[in-house]
């Protein structure tokens, strides 16, 4: 059975291809993401699987809880598991319960058909980035060796060949910010729509990114029209500030009246757990652990921890084998980060709205990983998002096509829920 889900998810993995992709760029696709899907399950079984990295832990959590999920839907029949049945889902129900499922219908342990799944959503991924990059500017060609290049970065490659969960929130995350970029560009109800779902999911699968991705999805609700320049763009933030603060204290009172923890109380439990010197100087007993000189405040030292946060490992780093390959990823990443700074400046001077969509994600987040950074390992992992939307702005430093002649391309780009 297991073999035959595996067989299925690749026949939707075409389906897909060819429903959300123009005929042309399907026929280009479809063999580059059979190519990703395939690499994924042999990396699975060769490598990940027969422990050859000694990587990995949080992968094999996550069976556990769904093989709890299994045994609760023996007993009381097929539904949404709750943190209250099972306190070790929250934060992780999405990934658990898909798992779930695979491992319901083969009935039993499924290693290969869950990561199947795995690997379908990071090509989903690619696609999403895709159309992404064609509504932010990019043009086809472009936009397509962004799709090739994300198929296979090998950090992403690595955390999307077993049950992590980091594919989940890099599909959850870029949907959710392309969703917010169409609407600023065309506005359509099926884009607010789509995007409840979505943000509930990422809630389920990792809570604190839902507010990562809000001051984005504000702009791109609101729908910005004028262009902005420099000074707009801080009074903008500024304002938006005490708004944040205004819901903030309208949340923690509600739950002081409910003695419930409400969606912003969540959060600033979450951030004060990371940013807490205890579990800073825990994460970084690890192997590729680091200690910054901050005298226990999570905000001393920001400069050199913005550093390691978006630039490590560095070459001259030693350590394990897995952190040694992940040299490979920096150094791709420094060569997209270096485009994203040449594409932000025509973007700057092309389309101001998208790229305060684009930085107000990746600043941000930044900044709050900064905050927590105690392991390069884990923020080499955490920073993938960033890494992703940042990598739009690539896609538009290496557009030819002029921007008033996007729309001759096969697969317009005015909206990403056309064609799904």
């Amino acid at each position: 059975m297991e073999y035959i889900v595996v067989i299925a998810v690749a026949v939707l993995l075409v389906v897909m291809a060819h429903t959300t992709l123009a005929p042309p760029v399907a026929r280009r696709a479809l063999p580059v993401l059979l190519a990703a899907f395939a690499l994924r399950l042999v990396v699975h079984v060769l490598i990940l699987r027969s422990n050859s990295l000694g990587y990995g832990g949080d992968n094999l959590s996550y069976e556990a809880r769904a093989l709890g999920i299994v045994e609760l839907w023996r007993h009381s029949g097929v539904h949404f598991v709750t943190s209250d049945e099972l306190g070790s889902v929250y934060g992780v129900a999405v990934p658990c319960h898909v798992f779930a499922l695979v491992m319901y219908l083969c009935g039993g342990p499924a290693p290969l058909a869950c990561t199947a799944v795995v690997a379908l959503i990071a090509c989903a991924v690619c696609v999403v980035l895709y159309r992404f990059a064609r509504v932010v500017g990019a043009d086809e060609r472009a936009a397509f060796r962004l799709l090739v290049i994300t198929a296979f970065l090998p950090g992403f490659l690595l955390h999307t060949s077993d049950t992590f969960k980091d594919g989940f929130n890099a599909f959850l995350v870029v949907a959710c910010l392309g969703l917010g970029a169409s609407n600023m560009q065309r506005f359509d109800p099926r884009k607010v729509i789509a995007l409840l779902p979505l943000l509930w999911a990422l809630w389920n699968v990792r809570p604190y990114m839902v507010f990562m991705c809000a001051l984005p999805l504000l702009v791109g609700v609101a729908r910005i029209r004028r262009a902005l320049s420099g000074r707009g763009l801080v009074v903008f933030a500024a304002l938006l500030i005490p708004v944040l603060l205004l819901l903030q204290g309208i949340d923690l009172g509600v739950d002081r009246g409910a003695d419930q923890n409400g969606p912003f109380g969540a959060v600033q439990e979450q951030l004060d757990r990371g940013q807490s010197e205890h579990t800073r100087l825990a994460n970084a007993e690890g192997g590729s652990g680091v200690v910054f000189d901050d005298e226990g405040s999570a905000w001393n030292a920001l400069g050199p921890k913005l550093v390691y946060t978006l630039l490590s490992p560095f070459p001259w780093m030693g350590g394990s084998l897995a952190l040694q390959l992940g040299k490979i990823d920096t150094l791709l990443w420094y060569w997209l980060l270096c485009c994203a700074v040449l594409g932000a400046r025509r973007l700057w001077r092309d389309d101001r709205r998208m790229l305060l969509i684009i930085l107000l994600f990746v600043i941000p987040g930044s900044v709050a990983y900064a905050t927590t950074m105690s392991n390069i390992g884990l923020i080499f992992r955490q920073r993938m998002p960033i890494v992703m939307i940042a990598s739009l702005l690539a896609a538009v430093a290496w557009t030819r096509t002029p921007r008033d002649g996007r729309s001759a391309d096969p697969d317009p780009s005015d909206s990403l829920v056309h064609r799904t």
